[in-house]
């Protein structure tokens, strides 16, 4: 028994100091982290902050490859399928926990085959009005919702986004039906409500923060309930008695099987520097908070989202092309 027990000591302690040195060697080359969206975009404008801070920290560089497709979904197939070796990692944004649900079946299992590091950053999501559409309130859209049922556009990035589903939700909520005019994208989105192509939309603020400044289009309200840093005076959603929070979250992943030393190490640094002022004031400039929410926290988080968004998709009875 004693020499039993005196293998055990021995094996774990072995253990520990090679999980140890393994953090402690890692990175020891450039790291990939695969953004599935198009340059410019909230994913991308996150993962350059953050990538060229984390590099800064870990010793090596982070290079951005913008690997776009299926609704975000091919780049994160690609992450999904790789080497678990803390050498190539996602940051998305968490429209992928609803759009699985309305999308042909995916070529990997998001629940087993990433794992989530960090939650880094949340751009709300804005509603926004065209400038001439005599629409400058919550109650003007509820108002002319009802007086003509589906016949109000909006505006979104896409089918199945948080976006759209934040709109669907408020919807439900006011009781009315809305028009929805899908895009590819917040920034043509955005354009759409500008030009008075359709009078509202919904977007992050990043996608439509030019077109505000220069009066052609307007806040409405934020769709969370709780302010951004950037924008402290906007009205919400909850001023107008309604209970939505559609934050747009861009998430640092990594493929199932990464070594917990290594996610540990992302974890802690990704964090760390999130709370860096100059972080902060680079990621408030381009729409967002910082968020650090570490491992734990996160895995909850994208729980509750995916649980809350497929209440709405089962409300509005929204089907993926394979129903």
């Amino acid at each position: 028994m004693r020499t039993l027990l005196t293998v055990t000591v021995a094996g774990w302690l072995i253990a520990v100091a090679s999980a140890t040195a393994l953090a402690q060697s890692y990175p020891d080359r450039p790291i990939r982290a695969i953004v599935p969206f198009p340059a410019g975009g909230v994913a991308d404008a996150v993962a350059r902050i953050v990538g060229q801070k984390l590099g800064d920290r870990l010793g090596q560089s982070v290079v951005i490859e913008n690997r776009t497709g299926a609704s975000g979904t091919l780049g994160a197939a690609i992450v999904a399928k790789a080497a678990p070796d803390g050498y190539t990692l996602l940051m998305t944004t968490g429209d992928f926990v609803t759009m699985r649900s309305i999308l042909p079946p995916l070529s990997f299992d998001p629940d087993r085959e990433l794992i989530p590091i960090t939650m880094l950053a949340v751009a709300p999501s804005i509603l926004v009005a065209n400038a001439s559409s005599g629409m400058n309130s919550v109650k003007d859209i509820v108002d002319a919702a009802r007086a003509r049922p589906g016949a109000i556009a909006y505006a979104s990035p896409g089918v199945g986004t948080t976006n759209h589903l934040a709109v669907e939700g408020m919807a439900i909520e006011g009781g009315i039906k809305l028009l929805h005019i899908p895009y590819r994208g917040g920034a043509p989105a955005a354009a759409a409500v500008a030009a008075g192509d359709v009078p509202i939309g919904t977007i992050a603020p990043s996608a439509g923060e030019g077109l505000i400044q220069t009066g052609k289009m307007k806040v409405v309200a934020l769709m969370t309930r709780q302010r951004p840093s950037f924008a402290p005076n906007w009205p919400t959603l909850a001023d107008a008695g309604m209970d939505i929070d559609a934050a747009l979250w861009v998430g640092l992943f990594a493929p199932a099987g990464t070594p917990v030393a290594i996610v540990n190490r992302l974890d802690t640094q990704a964090s760390s520097l999130l709370h860096a002022p100059e972080t902060q004031r680079l990621l408030n400039l381009v729409g967002t908070d910082p968020s650090a929410l570490s491992q734990a926290a996160f895995v909850q988080r994208i729980k509750s989202d995916a649980a809350r968004y497929a209440r709405i998709i089962q409300r509005i009875g929204l089907h993926g092309p394979q129903q």
